[in-house]
């Protein structure tokens, strides 16, 4: 009698534990579906601010990769299956995600460029200024632009709340954390930019329009439009001419893309070489990433101009 007894109460225990372990794997794959899922780290940075105690956020794209030749892992593609919420620019930025993304209902992603509250604020991506509406024209590097960044964030905001109705409380206060440290983070930003505003500068491509619009700056030019098309001569020419004349005082390059011929190009003349990051490979994922990432940038032009 006591050895089926002790043999009930060993069976109860063991049903327990396996109910334990299916609960357990049950809440974690919630957990894994549950995320803010978006295409580069900047992206991240703003949904991890407006998601911030309610749900993660994976980035797709590695530290170190460039959006405009990724290709997707069979994780990423869990990843977007899964995903409560994707937030990417368009078609023309993430290439990569352009078919994986067809099968996704509208209501389950955010395609920054097509918001209309966004396409009022585009800028041609060729001398910065507005332009007849042809995509490909257009600057699509529009988490550089803080007034675009904070129309992410609203629009993020809504998604999650319909998702999460009983989180209101809490969507409601990161977001308006955000516009708050972002009003802040403007103001800081710009007076650290103010006194090399009138210096002229190079950039590796045509990525930054929209910051330095935002704070006045001078860019002279770019070397490329597509950061995988080296320059060709006619055009490294020009910039040689206007860093010999003394127009320039720096050049800059980025993390993901150090080609030698920015270094060939500054020898020989007093021009200073920087490096801009566009993506905030360094700067970790948290709800003060975007915040850190405009400053980090700003720090980077100043760092090489003043």
């Amino acid at each position: 009698m006591l050895f089926h007894f002790n043999f009930l109460k060993r069976k109860i225990n063991l049903h327990q534990a396996i109910c334990a372990v299916i609960l357990i794997a049950t809440c974690c794959f919630k957990m894994v579906s549950a995320a803010v899922v978006t295409s580069i780290r900047p992206l991240g940075f703003i949904a991890e601010a407006i998601s911030d105690g309610v749900m993660p956020v994976k980035v797709l794209l590695p530290i170190g990769s460039s959006p405009h030749d990724y290709a997707l892992r069979p994780s990423d593609i869990q990843a977007i299956n899964n995903a409560s919420l994707i937030v990417w620019v368009d078609p023309t930025m993430e290439a990569f995600l352009a078919k994986p993304l067809e099968s996704i209902p509208v209501n389950k992603k955010i395609t920054i460029s097509q918001l209309p509250e966004v396409q009022s604020l585009l800028i041609s991506s060729q001398d910065s200024v507005h332009h007849e509406h042809r995509a490909n024209f257009y600057n699509m590097h529009l988490w550089l632009s803080p007034e675009i960044g904070t129309l992410i964030a609203i629009n993020i905001h809504r998604q999650l709340l319909k998702l999460n109705p009983n989180d209101k409380k809490r969507l409601d206060e990161n977001l308006k954390n955000f516009k708050n440290q972002k009003d802040k983070t403007i103001q800081k930003i710009a007076n650290m930019l103010y006194p090399v505003r009138k210096k002229g500068y190079f950039v590796f491509h045509d990525a930054y329009g929209y910051f330095e619009k935002q704070f006045n700056l001078s860019p002279l030019g770019y070397f490329t439009l597509n950061p995988s098309i080296q320059p060709g001569a006619e055009r490294l020419h020009q910039i040689k001419s206007q860093l010999t004349a003394k127009k320039a005082v720096c050049i800059f390059a980025e993390p993901q893309f150090k080609p030698a011929v920015i270094n060939a190009l500054a020898q020989g003349t007093a021009v200073r070489s920087g490096v801009l990051d566009p993506l905030g490979s360094k700067i970790p994922m948290n709800k003060d990433s975007y915040m850190k990432f405009l400053l980090e940038l700003s720090m980077q032009y100043y760092a090489c101009l003043k």
